[in-house]
């Protein structure tokens, strides 16, 4: 009973979650509204005992992929009035896909499943299994190579961050490291003797 109802409160929280990140006009809220989603999906994770999934999910998710987003959006300068603008633009748009999903959704919860047994509560886990170990021994054999490849893909992602926010604008300040290098000692500091003035 009490899985029951914290599974359905998480996951009316991540349901919140997920359209604020739809919703929020400020892009940085809308980040802030994917860490909580992610944090409710990890106690999700912990209800049915992936407990490995769950601590990736925090770890990797919220503290470095979310952490470069929220880094990236807030030095993009994005025009957050063009934005407004778009979002009532395309308004009823996307209305019209959500509906289309919540259709989809339902027709698979609730219309493939008439005449078959649903499964009750996961079986208990025999004393000693690892399911991280499972997991590892899964993604470094089978999928070793799509998993080296979700890598390079964040790879990338960050040499684009990183080429995006070096982009040339009116008033900005860069560093110029070759003449902090090629500076000398006695160029560093310039000693001015100042006449002593005494007080009448």
């Amino acid at each position: 009973m009490l899985v029951e109802i914290l599974f359905w409160t998480f996951s009316a929280v991540l349901t919140g979650a997920a359209l604020g990140v739809i919703l929020a006009r400020n892009p940085v809220h809308s980040v802030l509204f994917l860490v909580l989603c992610f944090f409710n999906a990890a106690v999700l994770w912990l209800l049915i005992e992936a407990e490995f999934l769950a601590i990736v999910l925090v770890l990797v998710y919220v503290g470095a992929v979310m952490v470069l987003f929220l880094f990236v959006v807030m030095m993009l300068d994005i025009n957050l009035e063009q934005l407004r603008e778009g979002f009532a633009r395309n308004a009823p748009l996307g209305a019209v896909i959500a509906l289309i999903m919540v259709v989809e959704l339902w027709y698979v919860l609730w219309v493939r499943r008439l005449g078959i047994d649903l499964p009750g509560a996961t079986a208990a886990l025999p004393e000693g299994y690892s399911n991280t170990a499972d997991i590892g021994a899964v993604l470094y054999t089978e999928y070793v190579w799509p998993f080296q490849l979700a890598a390079m893909v964040l790879l990338i992602a960050i040499i684009a961050a990183i080429a995006l926010t070096l982009r040339h604008r009116a008033g900005l300040k860069v560093q110029d490291v070759a003449g902090q290098v090629a500076a000398r000692p006695a160029e560093r500091i310039r000693i001015v003797n100042i006449p002593v003035e005494r007080e009448p």
